[in-house]
Order: C-alpha cells, then structure tokens, then sequence
C-alpha cells in the first residue's frame, strides 16, 4: 500500500526526481559543504547529524535555481548548521550515495563536494534543534559517517596542500 502524500509533498518528490533524472557526473543533484577549521595546527570537520537517521553528514542539498552549486553548499551550511565562512568555487571531490525520497523509492545521489572555511557559528540559524553538530578530527570524521566514498574523501584531505 502506498503512503498518502499530499500536493506539497508530492511536487517535492517530482522535483528530486527531475533532478535525478537529469543528473550526471558533471551535473550533480546536490552540494554538500565540507566545512573545515585548524585547531592548534590539526585539521578539523565540522559534521551534523541527518534528520532522518542521526547518521553524520556532511550539511548539503538539492541545487538551488539561481545559485552555483558552491553557492548553494554554503546556503546549506548555514540553513543546516549556522555555519558562516567563505567558500571555494571548485569542488574538492564528490560523492555518491542511496538517497531514500519516499519508503520504496531510492536513488543514487550524485553530491560535489565545496570546501568551506568557517570564520564563526551562529548560535540560532533555521534548523537548529533539528540536529547535532560536532567539530571532529579528519579521522574521527573518516570514521563517523556511512558513504564510503565520503570517508575516503575525508581521509584524503591531510595530503592536500591548498587547504585553509
């Protein structure tokens, strides 16, 4: 049987699902924001928890129309996390993952990945009390969440020299 959804829910689950069905390597239905700090020298992650499972993400979202994917990581940086820094326009990397719209229908979602230097968090931003957020060292972070190919990208990032 399948769940009632009303007209707003349903004109959601279409527009994902454009966005899916147009989605390539080069086009990417989401962009997640890899917001990131030095705390005395060492490299830091800052992670929150999805609303769904309480798995730790990476703050991110479908495209926005009138904005660059970078754009966009950022805007889902501070809607998700209050996250306030500047971004880098090209992605660090990208990801895939099983995007779960409605019970019975998953996706493979394509996610680029935008480095984001935090200069400050905000203590109230528009989804606070929805998540958890932490701070964690890249390998805790590597360790934390579930995309495989996520955790290699973080694994990666010490090795990278044009970091923040």
């Amino acid at each position: 049987m399948l769940p009632c959804i009303g007209p707003s829910a349903l004109m959601k689950m279409e527009k994902k699902l454009s966005l899916l069905g147009r989605t390539s390597h080069k086009e990417p239905a989401q962009a997640a924001a890899l917001c990131i700090r030095r705390k005395a020298g060492k490299l830091e992650v800052f992670l929150i928890t999805s609303r769904d499972t309480g798995r730790w993400v990476l703050p991110k979202g479908w495209m926005m129309a009138n904005k660059s994917p970078a754009e966009t990581a950022l805007t889902e940086s501070w809607e998700e996390a209050g996250v306030i820094g500047q971004v880098k326009n090209t992605p660090i990397g990208h990801y895939s993952y099983d995007k779960v719209l409605s019970p019975g229908q998953v996706h493979l979602c394509h996610v680029d990945v935008f480095v984001v230097k935090v200069d400050r968090l905000a203590a109230r931003f528009p989804e606070k009390g929805q998540r958890r957020r932490k701070w964690m060292r890249v390998s805790k972070a590597a360790k934390a969440v579930a995309e495989p190919q996520l955790a290699e990208l973080l694994r990666t990032l010490p090795k990278l020299k044009n970091l923040p």
